[in-house]
């Protein structure tokens, strides 16, 4: 079965009370393009993600707004903000490395920063029709000049999901892969 990718590039998930003290009260995330799960898009805000060691400016801000900020990096950016951030499913932010959110209006230093996991969004139906339902994670196979089997991709399963696998910049630059090409799922995990 194959699945498409989506590439995830570095980003930022707000909560109101951070989105409010980067941007201003009652300031509200506005859609600059809509993202291939259903209600999520990118928004025109961007922040900048800052440590002692460096700066990454132009983060964009993803919505909708969660009730947790979390911030997405690659490890490359990881190596230049000089931290150690954690490989994560979203949301598990126990222990994950702290950054500085600049906004125009302010700052943030939360812990939230990861690494995320390699991941499918996927429905149960879709879980069910491929026989996956005691799997947690599986294979997934590139083709391609650069092809490989990346191992550990998780299944995130809900009936709000797209059909979608989602991977890091680092990922994608190391198989020469870009949002839109496909690989196939591996139920045996290698």
């Amino acid at each position: 079965m194959n699945v498409s990718i989506g590439v995830s590039n570095r980003h930022v998930h707000l909560c109101k009370n951070d989105l409010e003290v980067l941007f201003g009260k009652d300031f509200e995330l506005s859609v600059k393009k809509s993202l291939v799960q259903p209600g999520e898009f990118a928004s025109d805000s961007v922040v900048s993600i800052k440590t002692d060691k460096a700066v990454i400016d132009n983060v964009r801000v993803l919505g909708p707004l969660r009730s947790y900020t979390q911030v997405e990096v690659s490890l490359t950016d990881a190596f230049k903000l000089g931290i150690e951030p954690p490989v994560r499913d979203s949301g598990d932010l126990k222990d994950s490395a702290y950054v500085t959110l600049v906004g125009p209006k302010g700052s943030v230093f939360v812990q939230g920063c990861i690494i995320a996991t390699r991941h499918i969004h996927i429905t149960p139906d879709f879980v069910k029709k491929l026989g996956l339902e005691d799997v947690k994670c599986v294979s997934v196979r590139l083709g391609g000049i650069k092809g490989g089997i990346l191992n550990n991709v998780s299944l995130k399963i809900s009936d709000k999901y797209a059909f979608e696998m989602h991977i890091d910049t680092d990922d994608a630059n190391a198989h020469l892969i870009k949002s839109g090409d496909v690989g196939e799922i591996m139920k045996e995990v290698l």
